[in-house]
């Protein structure tokens, strides 16, 4: 019988033809673009669709994509009335792996799945991705008014990724500056190699699940405070350590209490 690893510690799941990353040397790359050289000469859309081809695009398919990102940036109503059910104290995850697994059942196109092996279509699984990933930042721009009680801004086709979605949540003319820092952000966290997330998607992926049912199971699992969950943790305790001054004392505390110390990294 094979040994087991718990965690899988150690244990290769896959070889991700997509990035590259290094922690010790600092190394990420895309494609084989280096994060550095994207986050200063590309854009999101830019780089989601180098990630989706595998190379970087000609002028004329980055306005295409462009162009199919604007116009597939509004939801369904139902879906709205979906969010506006769920609880306003509920977690903006939860809501997001919810209103993302409803996708495709109220846009299934005419490339729905009919057969077993209908999932291996790329132009379904490419064009279900455009419409994925224009909608995440309206889902949850629109969320942030909904609990609290307010209707949705709708979306701009005349502005970009980042500046729609900055327009979306409080309704004004986005500033160039900041948009340009959200644009760079979403370039940075664009990809991560084989995370948890990641894996969660190649095994539902593996199944022939629908983009949207994948997609879903990462934000689930991305959800997890052992992984993106992270960040939050991460302000709650700055929060609790209140100072500079008082990072020292702390530390020394959790280290030797055996805590977590939220921020410093995960499994490879």
């Amino acid at each position: 019988m094979d040994e087991y690893v718990p965690g899988l510690e150690g244990v290769p799941a896959t070889r991700s033809n997509i990035s590259f990353i290094d922690g010790e040397k600092g190394i990420l790359a895309y494609r084989g673009y280096p994060i550095e050289q994207l986050a200063e000469h590309s854009s999101f859309e830019e780089t989601a669709l180098l990630l989706l081809d595998g190379r970087l695009p000609t002028a004329d398919e980055l306005t295409q994509f462009d162009t199919q990102l604007r116009a597939s940036r509004r939801v369904k109503f139902n879906i709205r009335s979906i969010m506006k059910s769920l609880p306003a104290t509920g977690h903006p995850m939860e809501m997001l792996q919810t209103s993302v697994a409803s996708l495709g059942m109220f846009y299934p196109g005419t490339e729905r799945l009919t057969g077993p092996n209908a999932a291996q279509n790329l132009e379904y699984i490419h064009h279900m991705s455009v419409r994925i990933i224009a909608r995440m930042a309206t889902l949850v721009a629109m969320w942030q008014h909904i609990r609290h009680g307010y209707d949705p801004i709708a979306p701009r086709t005349d502005l970009t990724y980042a500046q729609n979605f900055l327009y979306m949540m409080d309704g004004r003319d986005p500033d160039p500056f900041v948009a340009k820092i959200l644009d760079t952000c979403l370039v940075l966290h664009a990809e991560h190699t084989i995370n948890a997330s990641t894996f969660a998607a190649l095994v539902a992926g593996s199944t022939l699940a629908t983009p949207s049912a994948v997609i879903a199971s990462a934000v689930g699992t991305l959800f997890g405070p052992l992984h993106g969950g992270a960040n939050q943790r991460v302000v709650e305790m700055l929060d609790e350590i209140g100072a500079p001054e008082k990072a020292g004392p702390w530390l020394e505390k959790q280290l030797a209490a055996k805590e977590k110390i939220w921020g410093m990294g995960h499994r490879e």
